[in-house]
């Protein structure tokens, strides 16, 4: 790390550097001054994932202005620049960039309370509200297709045709019932062509909100996947983590269930900014937008498998069709789930 401190104008005789958080694309580290009351955050950027860090860069300078003009008392984290005035430097072939450490804030991994859902909502419905006057089109893709339904239920059809033969006889009722809810993608296609495009964060999980000591939420973080896109995206990424005690990860099915207090503080949260923002129509969609990223969360989980965990990997045998069979039983709760 001592190229990199430099490029900074860090001395790294004075600073230390620690893994911090449990991000699962880029990796992080927090840099503390032994002598200083000083701390940032250093996170390298994940290559296999973003092809073009540069796109990343772009879109969070062009952000970062618009919101210095029309909303200059929100809290924007922003990379620090170098000594040469980049907002990322180059090691190894490596791209890092260097955030301002916001003291008295914290983030949450896992949602234990309905009060925290409600505020990770607002913050990301306050985010995309404040960025409404904002061209979302001038944006970088930095994730082509990232939630395209369509696409990924092309890939999983493919899967069919080119995958792993035993897995596939293996997962013969898991593939069933991911076609049986097929009509999923077809509301996606029909919906697609009239929703309002805006500038969307794409990855609504509670570990990219900064909260203060009282679980009050101060601003939405990691922004690499800020795209334009549609509000369902964001509000079914939170609907597929929050109201859920468990995550994809959870073996035993038994324990996947909908708490109603925590899906009604997402939709109560996300309206309390995005209220005046969504159409009537749009405002009808919120069970849906999470049967659509659950859904095509399930999808890809299993054309992993079927093509032998080429893109998730897998941390033992039959990983990916377990996460897949979670995802698809929370997507049936979901669905035999009415909100009222």
């Amino acid at each position: 790390m001592k190229e990199i401190l430099l490029q900074y104008g860090l001395s790294p005789d004075d600073f230390t550097v620690q893994p911090f958080g449990n991000g699962l694309i880029n990796s992080t580290w927090i840099v503390e001054s032994r002598s200083l009351q000083k701390r940032y955050i250093l996170q390298k950027i994940n290559q296999q994932v973003f092809k073009q860090p540069a796109d990343i860069a772009f879109n969070i300078r062009l952000i970062d202005a618009y919101l210095k003009i029309h909303a200059p008392a929100y809290l924007f984290v922003s990379p620090i620049k170098n000594l040469e005035g980049a907002d990322m430097v180059k090691s190894d072939g490596a791209y890092y960039r260097m955030f301002p450490f916001v003291t008295n804030s914290k983030t949450i991994d896992v949602v234990e309370k309905p009060e925290q859902a409600y505020e990770a909502a607002k913050q990301f419905g306050r985010f995309t509200k404040l960025l409404f006057g904002f061209d979302a089109r001038s944006l970088k893709i930095t994730l082509p297709d990232f939630h395209n339904l369509s696409l990924r239920y092309k890939q999983f059809e493919e899967s069919l045709n080119n995958g792993n033969p035993e897995r596939l006889v293996q997962s013969k009722e898991l593939i069933d019932e991911v076609i049986a809810h097929k009509h999923i993608v077809a509301t996606y296609e029909k919906l697609s062509s009239t929703l309002q495009r805006r500038c969307t964060h794409h990855d609504t999980k509670i570990s990219n909100v900064l909260f203060d000591r009282h679980d009050k939420g101060l601003c939405v973080i990691d922004l690499d996947t800020v795209m334009p896109g549609y509000f369902i995206s964001d509000v079914g990424d939170m609907i597929r983590t929050y109201v859920c005690q468990v995550n994809e990860e959870e073996k035993d099915f038994s324990r996947i269930e909908i708490r109603p207090a925590f899906y009604q503080a997402i939709i109560d949260g996300y309206l309390s900014e995005m209220g005046e923002e969504l159409t009537d129509e749009e405002k009808k969609l919120f069970h849906y937008a999470g049967c659509f990223m659950i859904y095509m969360q399930a999808l890809r989980f299993l054309t992993d498998h079927l093509n032998n965990d080429v893109y998730y990997g897998a941390k033992y045998i039959g990983h990916n069709f377990v996460r897949a069979g979670n995802q698809i039983t929370l997507l049936n709760r979901l669905m035999a789930f009415n909100p009222g």
